[in-house]
């Protein structure tokens, strides 16, 4: 026999199924663990996700996808074949589904990842994953934040309002004023401050008493500015 025939039986043979072969023990291993992390990251993304934020759905998707992805790379070892069509069924599969909240990018990779790293069989490298990614998770999200900037609007139909006092009285109640836009409609004028200020209530109370002033609302949102 030549070294010849020696490459195409073995070629053959991972064509037919030769190339890894894993008993049913060592199956059921590999997704036991991977049905394990995907609860694990189940409950990380469920008690650290915001309120706002939070998918119920995306959730359970995230602790199945573990075991779909080891099924499929325990399968792509077994065979050439089936790999080889695993990859042509895949990549005519396309996803169209808005995130809404960059973080989910996060556990959807970690999902994946995990999925992948316990159908080649390292688990160790996995719970290792699982480990260094909360932690890196819980300490980021521990970082100092500060508060957003706020929205100042006032409203007036006064046209002999005296707005260079109005916006003295709002830079002597804030510690960062910057008028943004100022307009005019149908006898209405309306000036829009972006402000920083812990004395919102005091600035808004002195403002409701300027005689001529209709409107006076401070407007927030829950963006943050890290440090």
């Amino acid at each position: 026999m030549s070294f010849k025939d020696i490459f195409k039986s073995s070629v053959y043979e991972a064509f037919a199924g030769g190339a890894t072969q894993l008993d049913g023990v060592g199956i059921l291993v590999i997704l036991a663990v991977a049905g394990l992390i995907g609860i694990y990251i189940y409950w990380i993304y469920r008690l650290s996700s915001k309120a706002a934020f939070y998918s119920r759905d995306l959730n359970v998707s995230l602790a199945i996808m573990p075991v779909i992805i080891a099924s499929i790379m325990v399968a792509m070892q077994a065979s050439l074949l089936v790999s080889l069509g695993m990859v042509g069924a895949l990549s005519i599969v396309r996803f169209r589904n808005a995130v809404k909240n960059p973080m989910d990018l996060v556990y959807l990779f970690w999902s994946v990842s995990a999925g992948i790293i316990c159908g080649v069989g390292l688990h160790t490298l996995a719970v290792c994953l699982c480990v260094i990614t909360t932690l890196l998770l819980m300490g980021l999200q521990s970082l100092p934040s500060i508060k957003a900037s706020s929205v100042l609007v006032l409203r007036s139909r006064e046209r002999n309002l005296d707005w260079e006092a109005i916006e003295k009285m709002v830079k002597e109640n804030t510690s960062r004023c910057k008028q943004k836009a100022r307009s005019f409609q149908a006898g209405e004028t309306e000036v829009i401050y972006e402000l920083t200020t812990k004395k919102e209530q005091e600035l808004l109370d002195q403002l409701q008493s300027v005689p001529g002033l209709q409107y006076v609302g401070i407007l927030s949102h829950d963006g943050e500015y890290r440090v």
